[in-house]
């Protein structure tokens, strides 16, 4: 068979995700900071990893670019949205996806599929930090804990204190205020989580309303959110294994039919 290999680049607001596909299987795959260049980062980033794997620009069938830098990449032979990334990005590990929803650093999106990954309706948060990965960061370091720290516990039996606040420099401040009157860190992490499905299920509205959804995006990877959304919005949650590259992943997809 011959090789046919695309490139999918996703240039977020925090990380460069970048997917290598061969035959419509993931060759490779990179994820690292986005830093103060990310076109630069981005470029240096794709050179490597197509260096890794003995190929070539002129190897590739076609490279897609998504994100928030997707018109700035210059190795770009499309640009496509984020939103329609995801949505094929999770189709390829969940045929069918029906409700996606990809939490990042700086913004949330949900994404309403039909049976082909295709999006019929989406809605999005990219105004304010409240209900995205920056805010579980911003939260990591008044409690002076790492994110690795949490991804893989399970916060489901701690009873988590209200977070009221919808703004996060107003949460950041009564996160403070709870630790003053001893209140557990798990408790507020678990508060934090829940704080962030009830931000994204206000987000999506009764429209969006399904049995199951995939959850995407770096803060995927953290298993106390997932819960936490599971609860809030009353579905089964699926998470693709590497969360973080599903946008990338989506890009390459949408390579193979340039």
């Amino acid at each position: 068979m011959k090789r046919k290999i695309t490139a999918g680049i996703d240039i977020g607001a925090r990380t460069i995700d970048i997917v290598l596909l061969e035959n419509g299987m993931i060759l490779d795959c990179i994820v690292l900071s986005s830093g103060a260049r990310p076109r630069d980062r981005a470029e240096q980033a794709f050179n490597e990893i197509l260096k890794k794997n003995k190929l070539k620009k002129k190897d590739l069938h076609a490279t897609v670019s998504t994100g928030y830098g997707r018109n700035h990449f210059p190795g770009s032979d499309k640009a496509v949205s984020e939103i329609t990334c995801h949505a094929a990005g999770a189709a390829y590990f969940f045929p069918n996806p029906g409700l996606v929803i990809d939490i990042g650093g700086q913004d949330s999106k949900a994404m309403l599929c039909d049976e082909n990954g295709r999006v019929k309706d989406f809605a999005m948060n990219d105004r304010c930090a409240a209900g995205t990965g920056r805010f579980i960061e911003m939260t990591m370091d008044i409690l002076d804990l790492k994110i690795e720290d949490i991804c893989a516990k399970s916060y489901k039996r701690f009873n988590g204190c209200e977070i009221s606040s919808m703004c996060a420099v107003f949460a950041e401040s009564e996160i403070i205020g709870l630790l003053q009157n001893n209140v557990r860190q798990e408790q507020i992490i678990r508060g934090v989580f829940k704080s962030v499905a009830r931000r994204m299920l206000s987000m999506m509205g009764a429209s969006f309303k399904s049995d199951c959804a995939v959850f995407t995006g770096g803060v995927a990877r953290i298993k106390g959110v997932a819960e936490a959304l599971g609860e809030e919005i009353g579905a089964e949650i699926r998470t693709p294994p590497n969360p973080q590259i599903t946008g990338a992943l989506g890009a390459a997809i949408m390579a193979e039919g340039l």
